[in-house]
């Protein structure tokens, strides 16, 4: 990504009024990322979380991750424009843990929260009431339906999916998701939004997983169970994938890097919604791992062990 894309102006518009302030509901991995980069384009962004310390550590997450890029944008510049670069980002950024005065004047919510249907449909239900009739609102669920989650709201045609991907500052994609109601013109401020931020923008539409999870997450399945099988071991089914067919990480490897957690989840959801696509079935070895706290890269064991 390049400096000029980071400071490029934002001239999206939803109606007759210019996106100029984006409120991020959620801190973690996700949620930090998407505040960080909408900071850098140059937006005002409030970062909404449920307690003080949860949001110390976003923003705390959000001043190192800041600190990377401007290493590598500003290598062969003076320190003093990386430390303005890192200031003029953190400034725009505003932490809060009330979520209804976040969006009292919000031109676009993006929702980055746990995946789980009853507690979007929730914070949705309390957002629909609070926000005014301009603001657009968009999930960046990886796996829950667009629709099912837009449901509770009266705005289905200012609904969409925002997913992005982890980390947020470096991957490049975003996925548009529409929903039948969604306008054009929401549909047309989502995609301008998104390339304003940086991001190569792709549309699709509501279906499970949209296009890189639907591919994806099955992909990865069917590695887990080569393994379960006993047709190879963990390390040969990565080695066979990087060197045969070119991929920079392995299946397993990913797994561990996208979180066991997150995969068992997906494919619980899939399942629940498909139980004849065999695909979708869940994993011995995967459940195992989560129930016992081996969630992949995130907390040092999965597939490997990374505290060595």
């Amino acid at each position: 990504m390049s400096f000029s894309v980071l400071k490029r102006s934002f001239s999206t518009t939803v109606g007759k009024n210019a996106i100029k302030n984006v409120v991020v509901i959620g801190g973690g991995l996700m949620g930090s990322g998407i505040a960080q980069v909408t900071a850098q384009a140059g937006q005002n962004v409030t970062l909404v979380e449920v307690n003080g310390d949860i949001l110390k550590k976003a923003e705390s997450n959000i001043g190192v991750s800041l600190g990377r890029v401007a290493k590598k944008l500003f290598k062969d510049k003076p320190a003093s424009e990386a430390e303005k670069f890192v200031n003029d980002t953190k400034s725009r950024i505003k932490g809060t843990t009330d979520v209804k005065s976040a969006v009292t004047d919000a031109d676009l919510v993006v929702e980055a929260i746990i995946e789980n249907i009853d507690i979007k449909h929730k914070l949705f239900k309390t957002l629909d009431e609070t926000a005014p009739a301009k603001t657009l609102f968009a999930s960046n669920t990886s796996s829950l339906s667009i629709g099912e989650i837009a449901s509770v709201t009266n705005r289905k045609d200012r609904f969409g999916g925002l997913h992005f991907f982890n980390p947020v500052p470096m991957m490049r994609l975003l996925e548009v998701i529409r929903i039948p109601e969604t306008s054009d013109e929401t549909y047309k401020s989502f995609m301008e939004w998104g390339k304003a931020i940086g991001k190569t923008c792709v549309t699709c539409k509501d279906t499970p997983g949209f296009i890189v999870n639907r591919l994806l997450v099955p992909y990865m399945a069917e590695a887990v169970r080569l393994y379960e099988r006993g047709d190879a071991s963990v390390k040969d089914i990565d080695v066979a994938m990087k060197l045969g067919a070119g991929y920079p990480m392995g299946p397993l490897e990913l797994a561990d890097y996208v979180g066991l957690d997150t995969t068992h989840f997906i494919l619980q959801g899939w399942h629940k919604k498909m139980p004849s696509e065999k695909l979708f079935n869940t994993l011995k070895t995967v459940e195992k791992l989560v129930k016992e706290g081996k969630l992949g890269v995130k907390s040092g064991e999965g597939f490997y062990n990374y505290k060595k």
